[in-house]
């Protein structure tokens, strides 16, 4: 008799990509920190530079817990970084996975629930040069040998020098398609080196040790690495769509 047939399970795409994210900057040395979900305000913001009246904290919207707003959903994994600066001595080498809330709109853009990936190095005479070949290695990694990147300034309340990196559009090849609207360019992450107001904050001594910061989307990056249009097919558990990454 023939044997039952069972269909094959699959990672999710948004599990597989950040298993990959994961592996490539395990190879640089950098290992995995966690932290909780539901923060208090200080972790996730005031000890970041966002003062109580800072507009930055607007930049984000916030699900807050308790009406003094002093217990909320994390909305980045930087509060994961702040305890591991707080509890670890460099040289610090760190990534935070995990998911973060934000109060948004849920289209085929955005939603209210995502997953982050941010990576922290603090050492003595670490430099901006550090930060762009470590993400310089980690696009090609991900998206390929010809993958180019660019960074742009950009304002980031706990970092000083801020910018955005962009990777050179793994679709058209940097000559101009819908994905990159016709720039060539597609934005992943923002990044910069850390504020020294953040590393006083955390108990580390600024005038000895610099350190940079880096953040990235993982559906960011799964979108783009799997060309797929809507957000929000990550959380619908559409087993038409999940049966496509048989193979990841």
């Amino acid at each position: 008799m023939p044997a039952n047939h069972d269909d094959i399970g699959a990672r999710h795409p948004l599990s597989a990509t950040r298993n990959e994210i994961i592996d490539i900057f395990s190879r640089l040395g950098f290992v995995i920190s966690e932290g909780p979900e539901i923060e208090d305000d200080w972790h996730v913001f005031s000890a970041l530079n966002f003062p109580k009246d800072h507009p930055a904290r607007d930049m984000q919207d916030t699900f807050f817990i308790t009406e003094d707003r002093e217990l909320l959903l994390r909305t980045h994994t930087s509060s994961v970084q702040v305890r591991v600066m707080q509890n670890e001595k460099p040289p610090i080498r760190t990534i935070s996975p995990g998911r973060v809330f934000r109060n948004e709109a849920i289209s085929a853009r955005s939603h209210c629930i995502f997953h982050q990936v941010e990576g922290l190095y603090i050492d003595e005479n670490v430099s901006f040069a550090d930060l762009k070949q470590t993400l310089l290695f980690f696009a090609k990694e991900m998206f390929g040998e010809k993958t180019k990147i660019r960074l742009r300034p950009s304002y980031f309340p706990f970092t000083e020098p801020s910018a955005e990196m962009d990777i050179s559009c793994n679709l058209c090849g940097g000559k101009g398609c819908n994905m990159c609207k016709y720039t060539g360019w597609v934005e992943i992450m923002g990044c910069g080196m850390v504020d020294p107001n953040v590393l006083e904050s955390c108990g580390i001594d600024n005038k000895k040790y610099t350190g940079y910061a880096f953040g990235m989307g993982v559906e960011r990056i799964a979108i783009l690495k799997y060309q797929i249009k809507d957000i929000r097919l990550f959380f619908e558990n559409d087993i038409r769509f999940l049966k496509q990454f048989t193979s990841a």
